[in-house]
């Protein structure tokens, strides 16, 4: 017996180790100790440096390698499976925070260039992997609930990453982050190497209702090359090009005002607030989502307006205070302790909850339009890759120093229109996929179809190999019985 497949037979106090709960708090365990403490260091503003240029460069190398990438993420994780794809794209993060160690110390901008570039590549590969267990390993019903469960622990990352570097901080002054804070996160991201080798394939994970994921654990080059030439051919993503290339284009611009305004320390309780922010924004749209009592359409409607409403407040406060500086503005940057900190560091929380909310719903589409693990992949392997040139492009803007007031109204403008094409996007869903893409049954399946694994209380594999729900609805030419918990 396998690694995985005793893995998959763990259950404590009716807890199943292969369950889509326990495999999205796994990955949201491995985005905590990586993809978290790389975001604590992206609010400290500049990458805990004063030198914003560079940052901004090493920045859009990261993206610009991060949208090649990104596109083809989604079809080396449905080769290669979410393990070995997670593991892979763990490795650029420490590397990464080691590089701005390098720099602090040696000057060394050209290896710190060179890491982002690295952890481009690397990163496109751990999101594709992330997208797909999150969304397609849990029910229908729980999918905006996933995300909130996996935004959350990512976002504890943050939070405590944060916490560590106003910990060290606290007591000084000084314009830039100590090299202590480096060492510190990278310790934390080698952990995350170790932890995604404990993440089980889909057809391996039964969900609450008695169905398997995915009766396949990997696809082949042949098939998966066919099927990405496919997804370019969609219609939905098109229409949704424009949420995902606004999805993280703001962050340069946040950055940057961060970097501009605050010293070293308050850099890091800012960081705090925003992963705080993260938190609040994600369960928020979470709950919305999927624990309306509407049907799924209404629901997802609903949560694009108020996806709407809650950025456009947050923006119109942005704008205003935005108004109130330049990049020529001579200042002298603040510190926590000073009250003219207050109003802005409460801003950049806020801004935080209203991005939470924008990604929650950008993956909450994605889930709509499939429960397939292998198309979502595809999908958000192809956001990621999108979601990234924007990145790019809004590092480069801010690495020319383009005003500030130009950086707001361009975010604010991209965010606004990408969603009523969401929204119609939702609007043009089905109900559910259940019936159209069909679902495997334990009860349809022979135990060494799923390696003995725990099952949820109440359904049972047969003891001997039977034929696939997919060779059922053939013979039966048409749907085959769906059943949930």
């Amino acid at each position: 017996m396998t690694f995985l497949a005793k893995l998959a037979q763990l259950e404590v106090m009716g807890c199943r180790y292969n369950s889509p709960w326990t495999q999205v708090i796994i990955v949201g365990f491995v985005c905590f100790c990586s993809v978290g403490m790389f975001s604590a260091i992206g609010g400290l503003g500049a990458g805990g440096t004063q030198d914003t240029a560079l940052s901004d460069t090493a920045n859009g190398v990261l993206y610009g390698c991060f949208a090649i990438m990104g596109f083809f993420a989604g079809s080396i994780n449905n080769v290669l499976g979410p393990r070995m794809t997670l593991s892979i794209g763990t490795c650029g993060y420490s590397l990464y925070v080691g590089a701005l160690w390098a720099y602090q110390v040696h000057q060394t901008r050209w290896f710190f260039i060179l890491a982002g570039a690295i952890l481009g590549c690397t990163a496109a590969l751990l999101w594709a992997a992330q997208g797909s267990i999150m969304l397609s390993y849990s029910l229908e019903k729980d999918k905006g609930r996933a995300f909130s469960l996996f935004w959350s622990i990512f976002q504890m990352g943050t939070l405590i990453g944060a916490a560590i570097a106003l910990g060290i901080e606290a007591n000084s002054t000084l314009p830039t982050v100590s090299t202590g804070v480096y060492l510190a996160f990278m310790i934390i991201q080698l952990t995350a190497i170790g932890t995604s080798w404990l993440i089980l394939p889909p057809h391996l994970v039964v969900r609450g209702d008695g169905t398997v994921v995915e009766l396949q654990a990997a696809l082949g080059p042949k098939d998966e090359i066919a099927q990405f030439v496919k997804m370019f051919k969609d219609w939905r993503m098109l229409c949704l090009f424009p949420m995902f290339f606004a999805s993280n284009y703001f962050y340069a611009y946040q950055g940057a005002i961060t970097a501009f305004l605050f010293n070293g320390r308050t850099r890091a309780l800012s960081s705090l607030l925003t992963g705080l922010g993260s938190i609040v924004g994600s369960i928020f749209i979470g709950t919305i989502l999927d624990r309306l009592p509407f049907s799924r359409r209404k629901r997802s409607l609903i949560g694009c307006g108020v996806v709407a409403i809650l950025n456009i407040i947050i923006w119109v406060g942005g704008l205003v205070f935005q108004t109130e500086f330049t990049r020529a503005t001579k200042h002298t940057v603040w510190d926590y302790s000073q009250k003219a900190a207050v109003g802005p560091l409460i801003l950049l929380m806020a801004y935080y909850i209203g991005d939470a909310a924008f990604q929650g719903l950008a993956y909450y589409t994605m889930g709509n339009i499939t429960n397939d693990s292998f198309r979502l992949a595809r999908m958000v392997g192809f956001y990621k890759g999108v979601q990234s040139a924007g990145s790019a492009v809004s590092f480069g803007m801010d690495a020319v120093a383009t005003p500030f007031l130009t950086e707001h109204l361009v975010s604010w403008l991209i965010l606004l229109v990408s969603l009523p094409l969401c929204a119609y996007v939702l609007w043009k869903c089905p109900e559910s996929n259940y019936e159209v893409e069909g679902v495997n049954h334990v009860e349809d399946l022979g135990e060494d179809q799923i390696a003995g694994a725990a099952l949820p209380k109440g359904h049972h594999a047969h003891l001997a190999p039977t034929t696939s729900v997919d060779e059922k609805r053939d013979e039966a030419g048409g749907a085959v019985d769906v059943r949930e918990a």
